[in-house]
């Protein structure tokens, strides 16, 4: 990477003094986690209304779509990361026109795409449900039309989280925060009114979740549209033009974002041959990490600024120093998590009716397996640095490694050790080891480039 520097007399300060990096960290992650804590809480709370039907298959069976949905969510925040990355760089050379272009040719491209993607895992669900996750019987029925009715939503989510994308780019935090919780809010209101008073059972958790899609787009278009008119008219033409440029960043954004569906996909696999009380349970916690680690995915989206310009204005020190505390806030917010989860587990069992196995399986991640977060919230941690100290293909590296070396060998070897009795604990505790070894790798990583990138800037 070539760090190129403004001469001493013009060269630029960081905003970010040395003694109130920790407190910007933390002040930018409680701002950006406000719009993630409102999806993963509704989610929460759809699980919460399945789990009042008293039927253990519905809440397997959604958790096995679940896991096909969010293949499909992660392709579309790789679009978001384009769209959002392409606009914002020509709004910033000061290019509206292409600004608007890019973002009407982002948008069609990520729509194609959503739609071809929707309709192959619908015509594939059943296959999937079948042969990559193991769901048999009543929760594998059940979860194949979850899918038929949700997959089809996928086309206006991909283009809603676009559109807050391209909010984003113009600066607008607060209406890109209002997409989410709009759908969010819908959410929150039409799962029970459909669930109990239309009396459509899990899939009135369905339709709600395609009318909260829809919101998603009709919030962000309204912003972007008509607020800051930002989208102009899309063509053939320029969407052919503009593919290069914006698939040049959605095509590795998606690549790394698919390990983490891709190794949850398994973990389910491995899970579901212990039973549907064993992916009960999974969907459970599946709900509840989001809502308690939603703060660790603020922090990395907002520590990358902080590096980013601290390594333009050639203050090294500031850039360990910046990584550092974000090291420091990411592994103290999950230890206090972890002593959350550790005394509510009862309360987080008797709100989803779990009982039985499903509340063992529960208690035990609460008390356990919740230490594989300390590992990944590292590894979260360096991947931004990665990305944002000229490094990509190391968090693309570190993410794979860990969704594959990291998971598929530990996860295996742990439930075969765990036995037919505790082969559920045996991959949850396989599943923290690799985590352990990639996570910790990936922090030596982070400040070897750090270092490398000092004796580059004190050359120059």
């Amino acid at each position: 990477m070539t760090v190129v520097t403004a001469p001493a007399a013009v060269r630029p300060r960081a905003v970010f003094t040395e003694g109130s990096l920790l407190r910007h960290v933390a002040v930018m992650t409680a701002t950006g986690s406000i719009g993630l804590m409102a999806i993963f809480f509704v989610d929460l709370l759809s699980l919460f209304y399945v789990s009042r039907l008293g039927d253990q298959s519905l809440k397997a069976a959604v958790g096995y779509a679940s896991q096909i949905l969010f293949l499909a969510m992660s392709i579309n925040i790789g679009f978001t990361i384009a769209v959002s990355a392409t606009v914002s760089r020509a709004l910033g050379a000061g290019d509206r026109p292409r600004a608007r272009r890019l973002a009407a040719s982002g948008l069609a491209i990520a729509a194609l795409a959503a739609a071809i993607i929707a309709v192959a895992l619908l015509v594939c669900r059943g296959q999937m449900l079948e042969y990559a996750l193991h769901a048999r019987g009543r929760a594998g029925e059940v979860a194949n039309q979850f899918l038929a009715i949700t997959l089809p939503a996928n086309v206006p989510m991909a283009v809603g989280m676009c559109f807050s994308g391209v909010l984003r780019a113009t600066g607008d935090a607060r209406r890109a925060m209002y997409v989410t919780l709009a759908g969010g809010a819908v959410t929150a209101f039409t799962d029970p009114l459909l669930i109990f008073g239309f009396g459509m059972g899990v899939y009135g958790a369905a339709w709600a979740t395609v009318i909260s899609r829809l919101v998603f787009l009709g919030v962000g278009a309204y912003g972007a549209i008509f607020v800051h008119d930002l989208v102009a008219r899309p063509d053939w033409r320029s969407m052919w033009r503009d593919f290069r440029p914006i698939m040049g960043i959605g095509f590795p954004s998606i690549l790394a974002n698919l390990a983490t569906p891709v190794a949850a996909v398994y973990i389910t696999r491995v899970i579901s041959d212990f039973g549907e009380a064993a992916v009960a349970a999974t969907a459970t916690t599946d709900r509840v990490v989001p809502v308690a680690f939603g703060v660790i995915f603020a922090l990395t989206g907002s520590i990358g600024p902080i590096l980013g310009q601290n390594l333009g204005a050639r203050l090294m020190p500031r850039v360990r120093r910046a990584l550092t505390d974000s090291f420091l806030l990411a592994v103290g917010y999950v230890l206090v998590a972890w002593a959350v989860l550790f005394l509510v587990s009862p309360w987080i069992n008797w709100a989803f009716d779990a009982t039985g196995e499903n509340a063992r399986l529960v208690t035990f991640f609460c008390r356990y397996g919740v230490a594989a977060w300390v590992f990944i919230t590292c590894l979260f941690v360096a991947n931004t640095a990665f990305n944002n100290l000229g490094s990509p293909l190391l968090a693309t590296a570190f993410n794979w490694g860990r969704a594959t070396l990291g998971t598929i060998p530990f996860a295996t070897i742990g439930a075969r050790l765990g036995g037919p009795d505790h082969g559920v604990e045996g991959a949850m505790l396989g599943i923290t080891a690799g985590a352990a070894i990639f996570g910790l790798g990936a922090v030596a990583a982070a400040y070897w480039v750090t270092a490398r990138l000092a004796k580059r800037v004190e050359t120059l």
